[in-house]
């Protein structure tokens, strides 16, 4: 890996916080991420760059940007990530990607965050290689932004891709990891958690659903946040709710759906209001409100999936996205790596898998006296109480 002289070296900077960003990936190309890079330099004087992807690509767009001017360092690393690769192939050959490049510098300590436009799972395989998960948390979760008529504007989302399958304590660890995020995002002291069902109804959904609503509410004390129960479809983008908890099967499909009618909708509204000379004369009249819509909803301004149960903060830009949207991914994990939510999150989820450890041990020696004729101490006393959502069934796992 070599460095371009002429660009400094910001990483040395101490008053600035450096974010290592992955150059090649994305559909867009080199000129949009760095693009984006200039726009956040512009209005964030101390925001610095890890520029990591093939120097003679990189210099020549760098060097026309005059905000990078003193605060970039090109890393060169001359492969790249396609969308099209494995992430197991991406593992065992890809050490002399951009990806890869930009995810070692946040481990060697010379990156607070990491942004990319690149592969999603591979991104988040050697995320998990390089970083490795936080104590006590089975699989990391990706957490979007969701516009939503919450006072923040924003309500958050996870796991939108990450694990197809998540069982009730992976469910509670979105919870705990979610409201992290969340928090230090929006300042919101006891963000309100809801779990994604079928039904508001406490009988509905499937087993691990049941048994993750009493866990979570069981732990809402240490993470502290509000469970209001189950949620549904139409209560994602409401203001009852701040973090929506799902498996990452359901919470892409979610996700995707929003986008395809986001479009549908846009596309409906321009075809027509130019329909005719009276509806461009309604849609004249009209631009002021429909622009502020256009800018509340814009995807672009939101994007940027955080993956949540790692050692370090990665934020994984939309490959599709401009310079505007990789700039909103870069403004997000500055203002993350800024916060050091990852310490606070690291001690929440470690107090929490203690604690359930010793309710489900407590249950053991309660059921195990039982079968003996030894009378034991009530639940109560464990560091989470009994499960109130699931009609008396414990939260043991089986």
């Amino acid at each position: 890996m070599s460095d371009a002289p002429s660009q400094g070296r910001p990483g040395t900077t101490s008053d600035l916080i450096t974010i290592s960003v992955d150059a090649m990936g994305g559909d867009q190309g080199p000129a949009a991420v760095v693009g984006g890079c200039a726009l956040s330099a512009r209005t964030n004087p101390e925001i610095a760059f890890l520029l990591h992807g093939d120097e003679a690509i990189l210099a020549p767009l760098v060097q026309r940007e005059a905000d990078l001017k003193g605060r970039t360092e090109i890393c060169h690393s001359p492969g790249v990530v396609r969308m099209d690769d494995k992430p197991a192939q991406v593992m065992r050959q890809g050490r002399d990607t951009s990806m890869w490049s930009a995810i070692s510098a946040l481990r060697d300590g010379r990156a607070k965050a990491t942004v990319s436009c690149g592969n999603t799972g591979a991104l988040m395989a050697v995320a998990m290689l390089r970083l490795r998960k936080l104590p006590g948390v089975h699989r990391p979760g990706i957490a979007c932004l969701w516009p939503s008529r919450s006072g923040t504007g924003y309500n958050t989302m996870l796991d939108v891709g990450a694990d197809v399958r998540a069982d009730e304590e992976s469910l509670l660890h979105y919870a705990l990891l979610g409201t992290a995020y969340y928090r230090n995002a929006f300042g919101t002291e006891r963000p309100r958690v809801g779990l994604l069902n079928v039904g508001t109804e406490d009988h509905k959904g499937r087993a691990e659903i049941k048994e993750a609503a009493g866990l979570i509410a069981s732990a809402a004390h240490i993470g502290r946040y509000e469970f209001i129960g189950f949620v549904e479809g139409t209560d994602i983008p409401s203001d009852r709710v701040d973090v929506i908890v799902t498996d990452g099967f359901t919470g892409n499909v979610a996700l995707k759906t929003a986008e395809g009618t986001a479009k549908l909708f846009s596309d409906t509204l321009r075809t027509e209001l130019t329909r005719s000379i009276w509806s461009k004369l309604a849609g004249a009249l009209a631009s002021a409100p429909l622009l502020r819509m256009k800018k509340r909803l814009d995807p672009r301004l939101a994007n940027g999936g955080v993956f949540l149960g790692l050692n370090g903060t990665v934020v994984k830009s939309h490959g599709s996205a401009d310079a505007t949207g990789v700039s909103a991914a870069i403004k997000l994990a500055f203002k993350l790596a800024r916060s050091g939510f990852q310490d606070r999150m690291s001690e929440r989820i470690s107090d929490v898998s203690d604690a359930l450890h010793e309710r489900v041990l407590s249950n053991d020696i309660k059921h195990n006296g039982k079968d003996a004729g030894i009378t034991t101490a009530d639940d109560g006393a464990s560091g989470m109480p009994e499960n109130k959502h699931d009609s008396g069934k414990g939260t043991q796992r089986r």
